[in-house]
């Protein structure tokens, strides 16, 4: 029976039902608990039909991926060699540049290594001519906007950013900053002080430990892609050093400046001619010629006394972009060691329970090979054992190669991120950046979902036994080597680096709390 006048005070009302629990307060959850699973029970058993006709989710029909079309940034090349790419985004007033400039710490002589770090920061600090780093500061925040200077291993960077309205005062001081660095040289000693620390505390971190000794093991300890700044280095750097970069490398064709925001192209392109088009071109930087010199293979051991796991590195040399194996390896990389659906990832850390986290593929560079590297982090009582699962998974490629189920996930996996790499103009900006810097076809992005589509399972099968070479890898273990199940040594011959920090030169005292 249906009641339809409103429940009473104390009752509790179920829409048809309405009982009064005011006389027996005491058994009002129980009651509740009994109506609830009443009324629900006729719900479900009222559905259940339903539900047992709607499709599982393995049913439900997937669309196949739309045609990948980004918007694309406007190209223009300055009579000085200057590249300039203007990409519109109207959805903030905002716009955003950056000036990329050819040259790195790879182009920085070994006794000055930490150079580009120094450089990067104080071209900032340091301010310009007509004002110093700290009025500049003041200057800009005034206005809520940024321009920021740094350096990386084959290029240095200049950027902007700023409301759509304040556009032609930032741009005067990032123009400014370009041109008329003045690298004051109480602005240098901060950026030194800032590296010796950051040296001092270098071996803090077994993890950081982990990926600088691997980097020497696959291109050389003194290698530009490998060396890291020592006490010694950074103070040999001088302003004078500073100038003669600068002089030496910004020049308009070394430089691709990029521009995304809320602005009119053919507006901005005469903004631009006139601020750099009467520029004179300078010196053309031409990149280093860089040979790799990986070490023997074998295992190689730090011994870190203060931490209760393991940093595990297999490394051997990569690939570069260019190589037609690219697209193939990085379906591969996916499959293999990728992500949480990834073999190793399954194996050795679901089913074994070996691993915090494991991992690592053929990495690809853009204009030098990256590292191939599996690597696992694991407790230091199944070290050894860990690495035997790796190598078990090596050897398992050849009996057991990448499966149909594991190249569907693969490559589902990767074209279905790919568009929140390239969700907005300015990622897409950055990418053709990148391409005009490393001399790679500008169509190169609109290609790679192609390119990842025709890849087969014997493609993979190809590059994981023309690239995976267990015998050629090195093996690097950072751990509490008295804690491991086994020594290293059982495994092979072993090779104990030391990463002892070379002590500041006489004079150079570091800061207190720092430690050499």
């Amino acid at each position: 029976m249906k009641l339809t006048r409103p429940a009473p005070k104390g009752a509790t009302d179920f829409g048809a039902l309405t009982v009064s629990l005011k006389r027996y307060p005491e058994t009002k959850p129980l009651i509740v608990f009994v109506l609830v699973l009443f009324v629900f029970s006729g719900f479900f058993s009222g559905n259940a039909q339903l539900w047992a006709q709607a499709p599982t989710w393995q049913q439900i029909p997937i669309p196949k991926l739309p045609a990948f079309h980004p918007a694309q940034p406007k190209r223009i090349e300055l009579p000085n060699g200057m590249v300039v790419f203007l990409q519109e985004d109207h959805e903030l007033p905002t716009i955003d540049g950056t000036a990329r400039i050819r040259g790195g710490e790879r182009s920085v002589l070994a006794n000055k290594t930490g150079l580009i770090d120094v450089y990067g920061e104080v071209w900032r600090t340091g301010g310009t001519k007509s004002q110093t780093g700290d009025q500049l500061d003041d200057y800009l925040e005034q206005r809520a906007a940024k321009v920021e200077t740094g350096g990386g291993v084959d290029s240095t960077t200049v950027s902007w950013s700023c409301l759509k309205e304040d556009f032609n005062d930032v741009f005067r001081a990032f123009e400014d900053l370009l041109k008329n660095p003045e690298f004051r040289a109480d602005k240098i000693g901060i950026a030194q002080k800032g590296l010796y620390d950051a040296i001092s505390r270098r071996n803090d971190d077994p993890g950081q430990i982990a990926g600088r000794e691997a980097a020497k093991l696959v291109y050389g300890a003194n290698n530009p892609y490998a060396r890291v700044p020592e006490y010694a280095t950074v103070a040999a750097v001088t302003r004078q050093d500073l100038v003669e970069w600068h002089g030496r490398y910004v020049h308009p064709n070394n430089i691709i400046l990029g521009v995304v925001g809320d602005f009119d192209s053919a507006k901005m392109e005469a903004r631009l001619r006139e601020a750099f088009a009467s520029w004179p071109k300078g010196q053309a930087a031409n990149d280093p010629e860089i040979k790799p010199e990986p070490a023997k293979p074998g295992y190689y051991e730090v011994d870190k006394t203060d931490v209760n796991q393991s940093n595990i590195h297999m490394v051997a040399l990569g690939i570069t972009r260019r190589n037609p194996d690219y697209f193939a390896t990085s379906v591969f990389n996916e499959a293999f060691g990728g992500g949480f659906s990834s073999r190793l990832f399954g194996d050795i850390r679901t089913t074994k329970g070996l691993a915090y986290a494991v991992g690592g593929g053929v990495a690809a560079g853009w204009d030098h090979p990256g590292m191939l590297r599996l690597m696992v982090s694991t407790k230091s009582k199944t070290t050894i054992e860990s690495i035997q699962a790796l190598d078990e998974e090596i050897a398992d490629l050849g009996k057991r190669p990448i499966n149909d189920e594991e190249i569907k996930r693969a490559k589902d996996s990767i074209l279905n991120s790919f568009v929140f790499r390239f969700d907005s103009p300015a990622k897409v900006l950055q990418e053709k950046m990148a391409y005009e810097f490393y001399g790679y076809p500008l169509d190169f992005l609109e290609n790679f979902q192609k390119g990842i589509e025709k890849v087969t399972k014997e493609d993979v099968a190809r590059v994981a036994a023309k690239y995976i070479h267990r015998e050629q890898m090195s093996v690097l273990v950072v751990g509490n080597v008295n804690e491991f199940d086994k020594p290293l040594s059982s495994l092979g011959t072993v090779t104990k680096l030391d990463i002892t920090i070379s002590p500041p030169p006489p004079g150079l005292v570091p800061e207190q709390g720092e430690h050499p």
